[in-house]
């Protein structure tokens, strides 16, 4: 990032808010994940942000949307930012023309999207499907009915007491511990101490 800043015009065609839309960004330099982080930490010097959006799409590449959490700190950033030169090129940073999405869900106005939020049409298929009745098979099933609530019988409590069956095994049963081999030990260079010299070559 270069220090070098010239007075740009702000162009403000929308009412200040706390998003700030940033243009002329390089694209193609940079991963996404980078771009973001970068513009957090050299926007973040003028106020707290609350989220950097910067998409790699086609339609919003070399832009992105910076959320602060004021208005003044916003204005204090996009005045000082505007024509800053972010990896080679100058930024130009004007009020987004809505309010994000971030700021939105804070207030407890965020509404979703109408498109998004659209009833999804039914296709006749899909209503045949569902809207059908049940099956001859879930109505007349060959269950035997439920027994009467007056025949079942609840087991009387009764103390915890050791099992019979959990004795331990008799030594029959217990199988017997392999023998080692002495001389498969002595063969074996599995835990030799290593050499000095041995990386010398």
């Amino acid at each position: 990032m270069s220090a070098a800043v010239k007075p740009v015009p702000v162009r403000t065609s929308f009412p200040p808010n706390q998003t700030l839309y940033i243009t002329n960004l390089p694209s193609s330099k940079i991963q996404k994940d980078d771009l973001r982080r970068e513009l957090y930490t050299l926007c973040s010097t003028y106020g707290p942000v609350l989220d950097v959006i910067a998409l790699k799409s086609m339609k919003m590449r070399g832009q992105a949307h910076v959320v602060y959490r004021d208005i003044q700190t916003a204005t204090q950033a996009m005045r000082a930012l505007q024509g800053f030169e972010f990896l080679g090129r100058e930024m130009n940073i004007q009020y987004a023309k809505s309010k994000s999405d971030t700021i939105a869900k804070l207030d407890g106005t965020f509404r979703m999207p109408s498109a998004a939020a659209a009833a999804v049409v039914a296709t006749e298929l899909q209503q045949s499907i569902f809207n059908a009745p049940p099956s001859a098979a879930t109505t007349t099933s060959n269950l035997p009915p439920p027994p009467p609530p007056s025949t079942l019988q609840v087991p009387a409590p009764t103390s915890d007491h050791a099992m019979e069956d959990a004795t331990s095994p008799s030594a029959s049963v217990a199988g017997q511990k392999r023998r080692r081999d002495e001389e498969e030990e002595e063969d074996s260079e599995g835990d030799v101490a290593m050499e000095e010299d041995s990386d010398d070559d």
